[in-house]
């Protein structure tokens, strides 16, 4: 059985589902694998628009896999490095991607597991879900998810469950930040769709330049090179091909050539 699934429907949208249900979708060195790979060709792919990353049966995921656990037991220091690079990897390239990024999240989810919904634009989520950062009840730390967490809940919440590794609920999720939405189990699809839906309404070039903006302007101080560096994108955008079909398309009152409808005509 192959531990990924995609599947690139006829709405651009690529479902990456973890399919490891019998282990909770925990992952080892090979899924880490495998998912880096389908972001790197999502990410070059033209056919593809948004990316929905879930889990399939009862859990998004588990987070580490207790096998691959065994095995970094007895990993020299150097071979630990190597190893949580290869995730570190991961979790950047997911973060980074220039195309937008919802997690279906359709269960519990736990350290890694976390980590891999931070890092994805919008998260929508099952009321019945759990989570927890347990790292530390196993003498670890969250450290290669934690720039990603601890941007979604906010420090304060972060010294709390980084520190105790209790659970919390899907509403706490959504209270703290790391879920946007919370749905019964038989509504979750009809939400990602509602959402997916808006995401193809924007230009895909203005949505990849719009993830760079937040990445360049979230916590830093608004300064004369920064407020230079906004000027300097929108003046981009504005002359580039997308933006202005997106100002035409906008004057003329019609839809822009990027969204469904416009290919339809």
């Amino acid at each position: 059985m192959s531990s990924l699934l995609t599947s690139l429907a006829a709405a651009d949208i690529l479902t990456i589902t973890l399919n490891r249900p019998d282990i909770h979708n925990a992952f080892d060195d090979r899924l880490i694998d495998e998912l880096m790979q389908a972001l790197r060709s999502a990410a070059q792919n033209p056919d593809v628009r948004l990316v929905v990353l879930t889990g399939t049966g009862k859990s998004f995921s588990a987070g580490a896999d207790l096998n691959w656990m065994r095995r970094m037991a007895v990993y020299t220091e150097e071979e630990n490095y190597h190893d949580a690079m290869a995730l570190g990897e991961l979790m950047g390239t997911l973060n980074r991607l220039p195309k937008p990024t919802i997690a279906r999240v359709n269960g519990s989810a736990y350290g890694g597991g976390v980590g891999l919904i931070a890092c994805c634009d919008i998260a929508i989520g099952v009321t019945e879900a759990q989570f927890a950062l347990s790292e530390t009840k196993l003498g670890l730390i969250p450290a290669v998810i934690s720039p990603y967490v601890v941007a979604a809940i906010g420090e304060k919440k972060s010294r709390r469950y980084f520190l105790t590794g209790e659970r919390f609920s899907a509403a706490e999720a959504r209270a703290f930040g790391l879920l946007n939405e919370i749905v019964p189990a038989d509504q979750l699809d009809l939400a990602v769709t509602r959402v997916a839906a808006l995401l193809l309404e924007a230009g895909p070039i203005a949505q990849a330049e719009a993830k760079d903006l937040i990445s360049a302007v979230a916590h830093r101080p608004v300064t004369d090179s920064l407020i230079t560096d906004t000027a300097e994108r929108i003046a981009r955008v504005r002359i580039s091909p997308e933006g202005q079909e997106g100002l035409a398309a906008f004057l003329d009152k019609r839809k822009p050539n990027w969204t469904r409808c416009s290919k339809k005509s």
